[in-house]
Order: structure tokens, then sequence, then C-alpha cells
């Protein structure tokens, strides 16, 4: 790919063309560096970014160790700074985020050195501080490094919050290929999400009118194949298969950023995902995100898949209420969820309503999504080459504690997508029982 016709750097420079109307897409405030090798410019790139006073560095012991130091060392020779050390494995709960926030208080910026959880804290905390915020990645795991949210727990409910997107996002592939084979599997499996997430939307967009934008989506376009072909290559820490893992998480955040929300890049697979964090054993350690995504993906193209297939389902008023989801839940939780749910239940008239609509534009529904969806076969294919997890019990979650998640996860949040069109046909227990 040339630079000349290289999303990224066309979006980047203010010349990638918006697929929803005239004009090019916004540049990002984020500025982006993707080198094989960023060592002894880490101050330099701090500095680009005009951040003044005291710096506030946030790592676990796994990415000090990875990067941390490095960082540390050499932004404490340009500034004033202040090392926030996270537990191992940190929880991106509000609770930590509001404590990164008071002890950085003092400080004019936050620097995290990390992927997926640190990021995401050190977002929110900035946001929280009215700061800018940078982060040198860790690991290519993930999607979230410039999206304009976070993905944190709010009294044990999953959310996802406003944030602020990183001022800069560097990324030393040396380091990245370096990372453990799982962390680079998670970030196949987050990436492979764009799919299933797509068909959610365009669904709700089709359906119920909600909006939908197709920028997201172009910027993908280029760098998506080659991500797919290329999978086996990320488990052998392949510099250049990394890269383009690297390039598809970047394009993925900012299309969250471009659209003001997850949308483009979450939906059913991203709400399975979420209930099986919440409802957990407690004191028992979660896969990694991206390993759970790629697991709920396959699971979210095969249900959309058959709904497709199956033509257009009768809806039915929807049976779940609150009582079922304190009872699932708990009282608290189940209140928090039933807030979330409420908007979207369907009463007698309403399913009749958007039936008749279902039935009315089913063909041209169908024929849309089929041609923006991967097929499940590739999905799994694609998994299968990078030696990702690909079922739940890969990841040792019975099926009985699975199929919970999958029935329950739409009440999560009040977006409408394939969850929610099988579940108010009757389908999705047949889908499950399968």
């Amino acid at each position: 790919m040339t630079r000349a016709n290289d999303p990224l750097a066309a979006l980047l420079a203010g010349r990638m063309p918006d697929p929803d109307g005239g004009g090019v897409l916004p540049p990002p405030t984020t500025r982006v560096a993707i080198a094989d090798s960023l060592a002894g410019r880490e101050a330099e790139l701090v500095c680009e970014l005009g951040f003044d006073g005291r710096l506030a560095i946030v790592f676990d012991p796994d990415t000090e160790r990875a990067l941390g130091r490095r960082v540390a060392a050499a932004l404490s020779r340009i500034a004033r700074t202040e090392v926030l050390r996270l537990p191992r494995r940190p929880h991106a709960d509000l609770a930590i985020a509001e404590r990164i926030a008071a002890e950085a208080g003092g400080c004019r910026a936050l620097v995290a050195v990390g992927s997926g959880t640190v990021n995401d804290l050190c977002k929110l905390a900035a946001a929280r501080l009215g700061r800018p915020c940078a982060v040198f990645a860790t690991a290519p795991s993930m999607n979230g490094y410039v999206s304009a949210n976070a993905a944190i727990t709010v009294a044990g409910h999953k959310r996802s919050l406003a944030a602020v997107p990183p001022a800069g996002a560097f990324f030393d592939l040396e380091v990245l290929a370096a990372a453990p084979v799982r962390l680079i599997r998670a970030g196949l499996g987050d990436s492979l999400c764009r799919s299933t997430a797509q068909a959610d939307w365009l669904l709700s967009h089709l359906l119920l009118g909600t909006p939908y934008r197709e920028a997201p989506f172009a910027l993908l376009a280029a760098d998506e194949p080659a991500l797919l072909e290329g999978a086996a290559a990320l488990a052998a820490g392949d510099r250049e298969a990394v890269r383009r893992l690297v390039r598809t998480l970047l394009l993925s955040g900012f299309g969250m950023t471009l659209c003001g929300g997850s949308q483009p890049a979450s939906q059913g697979e991203h709400l399975i995902s979420h209930h099986i964090e919440m409802m957990a054993p407690r004191g028992r350690a979660l896969p990694l995100h991206g390993e759970q995504i790629a697991v709920t993906t396959l699971t979210m193209a095969r249900l959309q898949e058959r709904m497709l297939a199956d033509g257009p389902p009768p809806l039915l008023p929807t049976r779940i209420d609150r009582a079922a989801l304190e009872a699932h839940f708990g009282r608290e939780l189940g209140r928090s969820c039933w807030r979330a749910f409420a908007p979207k239940r369907l009463d007698a008239a309403r399913a009749a309503r958007l039936g008749e609509r279902l039935r009315e534009i089913w063909p041209g529904l169908a024929a849309r999504i089929e041609a923006v969806a991967v097929p499940s076969n590739r999905l799994d294919a694609v998994l299968a080459a990078a030696g990702a997890p690909r079922r739940p019990a890969d990841l040792g979650w019975s099926d009985g504690f699975y199929r919970d998640a999958v029935r329950y996860a739409r009440t999560l949040r009040d977006r409408f997508g394939f969850l929610d069109l099988a579940a108010e046909s009757g389908r999705l227990e047949r889908f499950l029982a399968d």
C-alpha cells in the first residue's frame, strides 16, 4: 500500500473522503507514531504534544517491564514525573479510574504505558481531570487505543463511558511483536468483530432508523483483508503482520471517535462478553477481552447468518421484565440493567408494527447485511490459523454459563441488534438449543 492510497495517512492528513457526504473526514487530534523501534524517541514524541508541567506515568508490573521503565527514564529527563503503579492485571472499574485521577491531580498530563485496561483507565481519569493524555502501547491487543470512550465497570455494570482520546498514541513494533502471543491473538479477536458489529448496527438503522455511518468501515476496507490473510503470521510475532494488526486496531478506534460512540465496533458480541465479565464467579481470572470477543463474534456471526437465512421473523411482545432481571443479576445490578433495557422492550402494538416493517424491507436488509458480513466459517478459519480461541470451552466456559450470557446479554444496553430480533421472535432459544 502506497502512502497515496493509505487510509491511515489520508485520515491523519485530513485527506480521507467522507463516504457519508461531501468533503473529507475531520483529521483526528491524536498524533500517531508506528515504527520498527521508538527507542530513544520517547521524550521527543511527548514534547511534540506540548505537554507542560508534571507528568503522571501510569503502568502495571507487566507493562512496566515491557516498556514502562524506558518511558519513565526518558520522560524524567524532560519533566517532573510521578509514577503511578497499578496492580498486576488491574480491573477497568470506576473506582480505580477515580483513584488515578486523585493521585494525578497535581499533574498536567497523563502518560499511559500499557494496552486495554491501563489505557481505558487513563483516558477516563484524564476526562475527569480535564487533562490531556498519551499512550505508549505494549501489546496489539484491542482497538480502543485512540477511541473517545472507555469500557468501565460501574457498580458491577459494564458500560461505555465518554473519555478523552489520547493526544498521542505510540507503537513500537519491536515491543509489540515481543508481547505474549495471547495478547496478539486477542487483538485479532477484537478486530474480527467489525463484521458482526456492522451487521447489528445496520439492522438497527434499517429497521428503527437509528443513525448510521459508513465512514468507520471505509477506513478499514483496505487493511482488513490483508489482516485476515496473514493471521497465521501473527502467532509467530511477524513484524509486518503485527504492523497490519496495529493499523486495523487504530483505524477501528478512529472510526469510533468519528461516530462519537462505540457503535461501529461494539454490538452484540461485546454485550455477551460484558455479561460474562459481570457474572463470572468471583476470584476466577477472566480471559483477555479480545479472547472473549473472538468466541462471541463467532457466536454472533452464526446467529446473524441463521436469522438472515430463515427469513423475516414474526415479532412477539417482550417477555423479560424487571423481576426477571433482578432475579438473574441481583437486585441492584438488575435495576441498572432494567434502566438500559426497558426503552427497547416491545409491547404488542410495537411488535406488530416492527414485524410488518421487517416483512417490507427484508430482501433489501438481508442483501445489504450479507454484502458487508464476513462468513462465520471464514472467521473460524482465521482464528484457527492464529491459534486463537474459537469455542466457549476454549476459555473454560460451561455450556450453561455461556447460554445464559447469550440469552441475557441484550439486556445490558439499549442498542437493538440481532440478539433482540432473535429473542423477540423465539428464535434465540432454538439457536441456543442447537
